[in-house]
């Protein structure tokens, strides 16, 4: 007998159609929840600072506050040691080419410049002595050969007188021999007496020579020496104001301590210490803005101080076209330096928005009462403005004020 095999009501694809909608139900559900419980915060729109989205010049830039000094500066230095004996010129006067400063007084210094001056003087005087010594050696020489030739021009018409008489037997032998042997001995001592001068001649040209050489050396030593005393009394290099500590006489100066500068008046440039974290960017021929009374100059670094001190290393900036009048050395200046040429990017404001985001993300306003949370990269910024990497387009309207305010919330509305 068969058995009847009941149907299920339940298949395995009935189950999953069922399921299926169940979830489907559940996620419509969940979604218009989620969708009504958004987080959203009511504001005051009058209390917050909206900007618009641009594209434009992005002109990298730091602002660095810096110093005028001297574009020229002559150093004083104590060449030599001593009191101060009397103070010609005050810190802050004009002052002009060669006039005094202060005169110093040094005891030992002039003992010791009298020691060499004699020291010198007597070795100038034992050249002078020997080059004496060889003129008369050389007249003397000279002299001899002349007596020479003076007995030879008297024995030599003596001697053929007397050979003839001789062989004609009217004097004797030994008048002949006598008169014979003066002419030869003196012909005999003219040679030597030659070669002996001509070699003592080749000699004192040389000697000569070389005691020209030592004297004017010596000479140059003692005028050296004379004026070591002259560095006793400190005068300006050039024209220009004088800047020095406070100097009181009595007061002892080493030897190279340094007692002032002289700065050419009208001659300025500025110096800027900047954060070594710009180091690779700065650069000789960058330039840079100022303001002073209402007025704006431009400048160019000059020069970048290879040292780094304190995390900070220094420029030189030259006034490009004209040095504004009335600045003094030592007073500060607000400099806005260009770290290279300008290049189109999307920008946003400086805002007070990027201590709560980090600029990842900003509230970007959609219709006329509400601004969403909206994902952003920001890239390089300077004083004023931020380069928009992705997440902005040129025309969005943000929120570029604090955020401390606004919490969590996915969405303001007003």
């Amino acid at each position: 007998m068969d058995k009847k095999i009941s149907k299920k009501k339940w298949t395995y694809k009935k189950i999953s159609y069922v399921a299926l909608s169940v979830f489907f139900a559940i996620f419509i559900v969940y979604f218009l929840v989620a969708y009504q419980n958004k987080s959203t915060l009511k504001i005051d729109p009058s209390k917050v600072a909206f900007s618009n989205v641009e594209q434009g010049d992005f002109q990298e830039y730091i602002v660095q506050q810096g110093e005028v000094v001297s574009g020229r500066t002559y150093f004083l230095d104590a060449v030599e040691g001593g009191n101060i004996t009397k103070i010609f010129k005050e810190s802050g006067v004009q002052i002009k080419k060669g006039d005094k400063i202060i005169e110093l007084e040094n005891i030992n210094l002039r003992l010791s410049v009298l020691g060499q001056e004699n020291s010198l003087s007597e070795q100038i005087n034992r050249i002078r002595t020997t080059r004496l010594e060889l003129d008369q050696n050389f007249l003397a020489n000279k002299q001899q050969l002349a007596q020479i030739e003076n007995q030879l021009q008297i024995l030599k018409p003596q001697f053929r007188r007397d050979s003839i008489l001789f062989k004609k037997q009217l004097i004797s032998k030994q008048a002949f021999e006598r008169t014979e042997a003066d002419y030869k001995y003196n012909i005999k001592r003219k040679v030597f007496t030659l070669k002996a001068f001509e070699s003592d001649s080749v000699s004192r040209v040389v000697q000569i020579k070389q005691l020209h050489t030592s004297e004017l050396s010596m000479m140059e030593n003692l005028d050296g020496v004379r004026k070591i005393l002259d560095y006793l009394v400190i005068r300006a290099p050039i024209d220009g104001q004088l800047t020095s500590p406070q100097l009181q006489e009595g007061q002892n100066i080493n030897k190279g301590e340094r007692i002032g500068q002289v700065d050419i008046t009208g001659v300025y440039k500025v110096r800027v210490p900047i954060d070594e974290l710009y180091l690779s960017k700065i650069k000789q021929g960058l330039r840079a803005t100022t303001e002073i009374a209402n007025t704006t100059y431009e400048l160019q670094i000059t020069y970048v101080y290879p040292n780094i001190k304190d995390g900070r290393f220094d420029v030189d900036m030259q006034f490009m076209k004209t040095i504004p009048k009335g600045i003094t050395r030592g007073q500060s200046l607000r400099l806005k330096i260009d770290l290279g040429n300008p290049s189109i990017a999307t920008l946003i404001p400086v805002g007070g928005f990027y201590q709560s985001t980090g600029g990842n993300w900003i509230y970007v306003a959609e219709g006329t009462n509400k601004a969403v949370k909206r994902q952003i990269r920001l890239g390089r910024r300077n004083v004023a403005h931020y380069e928009v990497i992705e997440g902005l387009n040129p025309g969005d309207r943000v929120i570029i004020s604090s955020y401390s305010t606004f919490g969590d919330n996915e969405e303001l509305v007003w």
